[in-house]
């Protein structure tokens, strides 16, 4: 069985036949697949199983008798070709498959909305139906017939390309290949049961003038900036002269800002470091196609400044995304289009590709990157930033000597760039609204050696083990970032030894290349431990050492 998804979800026979049957439940899964890009609905799976329970049975009326009850809970919901399936182990479930809403908003018969993101399925309220509405014709526009072309009418030679891509292509499956030629367009929803194309089949498949009769055709400009912000080189791609594909390596040739690199001194693993990695350019741009609305007007603007490079695509993130769980979510505006740039190995096709963003600049100690999401654009923005060679060193050793999974990587670069980081804020930078979702992240990086932690709970710090750099034969300067609590409190020890009865906020001063908060956190437990005494209120505290008796 396949896991749950945007399109998929397993139910309980109890939920659906007894007294224990909860169909408002239900109901509701059916509207957010509605309101998405619909789904299967497979009920009689028991919930983290694969199967049906052994010789479990399902009678025609019983799952006839759910389907009426469920279309009698909700408005504007497909439900379509329920049918009973027997496994292998002799036990018996029933899917139902609930069709996309293309025109209307799908509603429960009590007037609540859902949308289905990930493998969730989440309430709207009442301020987001204008987007769910705008989405709607988004989401369709794909596979629409806006003009009556026949494949014999398109560029041929594109279309020659495109079959040979797909036939040489690992990722495509042998059925696929091995399909006649309109078949495979077919599938990949370019070319409709009549026999025109859709609105995706001429963005890939035809001339220019056929191009540009879509909506919104892809229209890109390429603008580098110097230190004053003034324009020194633009290039445009208004002409549709190119598809996708085409498109992506025409921007990659010209783009050469963007290949730029940093040198790094002799000695180290790698002699160079790119300011912006090719693979975080790539999936930038691929992502700005694949995911921009198509039933608005806008270019796709790329922008590069001497310090930050900026990529915007017109239309806002698709509902239920936010730059806040960009990391995890998983909803497609242009699943069709993602479908094939994923096949022809130009995109990650999984997700959002911004954990492939994510691990690339993490392994190269750069910030993560920002991203502003309004109703009218999606802006990403990366930096080149100032490559810490120290930082490099430790993670090209760890690279020659682990092996380590891609949320394992993220989150060593950036444990390394901090040098030492709370887990609360390790949780914040990965998106994590619980701090044990985080041991799917920190992996086996505890196990290995290849971090260590101070603290416990809330209180726990992330760090990397000062060990590595000895075994690296690494000649780095220890941070006084990554101090041990008791050697952070000799420090303040030897401070107020020297410098009498102070103010917390003089000895932070003092002691500055060391966090503030973890400054507090320590005089705050030397105090309850009677190492230090205390004189006056809140506001004008001051601290010395204890006397010895």
């Amino acid at each position: 069985m396949q896991a749950e998804d945007q399109n998929r979800d397993y139910k309980s026979l109890r939920k659906a036949v007894g007294r224990q049957a909860d169909l408002k439940s239900l109901a509701e899964t059916c509207v957010a697949f509605a309101n998405a890009q619909g789904g299967e609905l497979i009920i009689g799976i028991e919930d983290k199983q694969s199967e049906p329970p052994l010789n479990q049975k399902i009678s025609i009326e019983e799952m006839n008798e759910v389907v009426k009850k469920l279309r009698g809970l909700t408005d504007g919901v497909g439900l379509v070709n329920p049918e009973i399936v027997t496994h292998s182990n002799g036990g018996e479930y029933f899917v139902i498959r609930v069709m996309a809403s293309t025109r209307t908003i799908a509603t429960t018969t009590s007037g609540r909305v859902f949308i289905r993101i990930s493998d969730n399925c989440f309430p709207v309220g009442s301020d987001e139906l204008t987007n769910l509405a705008s989405e709607k014709s988004a989401f369709q526009w794909e596979i629409i017939v806006a003009q009556k072309i026949t494949l014999d009418q398109v560029d041929q030679d594109k279309v020659k390309d495109f079959i040979a891509d797909i036939r040489q292509s690992d990722k495509v499956s042998d059925f696929i290949k091995n399909k006649e030629s309109s078949e495979i367009l077919g599938f990949y929803q370019m070319l409709n049961p009549e026999g025109f194309l859709t609105n995706l089949g001429v963005l890939w498949l035809g001339t220019p003038a056929q191009r540009a009769r879509l909506s919104y055709p892809i229209t890109v400009q390429y603008i580098v900036y110097n230190e004053r912000e003034e324009k020194i080189r633009k290039k445009e791609w208004h002409y549709h002269l190119h598809n996708p594909k085409e498109l992506v390596l025409e921007i990659e040739k010209e783009a050469v800002e963007l290949t730029y690199s940093t040198e790094l001194p002799d000695g180290l693993f790698r002699k160079t470091v790119r300011k912006y990695p090719k693979e975080v350019v790539r999936e930038l741009l691929i992502n700005a196609i694949a995911h921009k609305k198509y039933t608005i007007s806008g270019d796709i603007f790329i922008e590069v400044y001497p310090d930050r490079m900026t990529i915007t695509n017109p239309g806002s993130l698709p509902l239920g995304i936010t730059t806040n769980n960009i990391l995890h979510e998983r909803h497609r505006r242009n699943p069709h289009l993602i479908q094939t740039l994923s096949d022809l190995k130009l995109m990650e096709g999984e997700g959002s590709g911004y954990d492939l963003v994510y691990e690339k600049l993490a392994r190269d100690a750069k910030p993560l990157p920002v991203i502003v999401s309004e109703f009218t654009k999606v802006a990403v923005t990366v930096f080149p930033g100032i490559v810490d060679t120290e930082v490099i060193s430790i993670l090209d050793y760890i690279d020659k000597h682990y092996q380590l999974t891609q949320k394992e990587y993220i989150t060593l670069g950036l444990v390394a760039t901090e040098k030492k980081i709370l887990s609360t804020q390790l949780a914040i930078k990965l998106q994590l609204n619980q701090e044990d979702k985080m041991r799917t992240w920190v992996g086996s990086l505890l196990e290995k050696g290849i971090l260590i932690t101070h603290g416990i709970k809330k209180g726990t710090d992330y760090l990397l083990n000062p060990e590595l750099f000895a075994q690296a034969k690494l000649n780095i300067k220890p941070s006084l970032k990554t101090l041990e609590p008791y050697k952070i409190e000799a420090l303040i020890v030897e401070d107020l030894k020297y410098n009498g009865l102070s103010k917390l906020a003089d000895i932070q001063i003092r002691l500055k290349e060391i966090s503030e908060n973890e400054i507090q956190k320590t005089v705050y437990r030397m105090v309850k431990n009677g190492d230090l005494t205390t004189d006056g209120g809140k506001r004008n505290r001051n601290y010395s050492l204890s006397k010895k008796k």
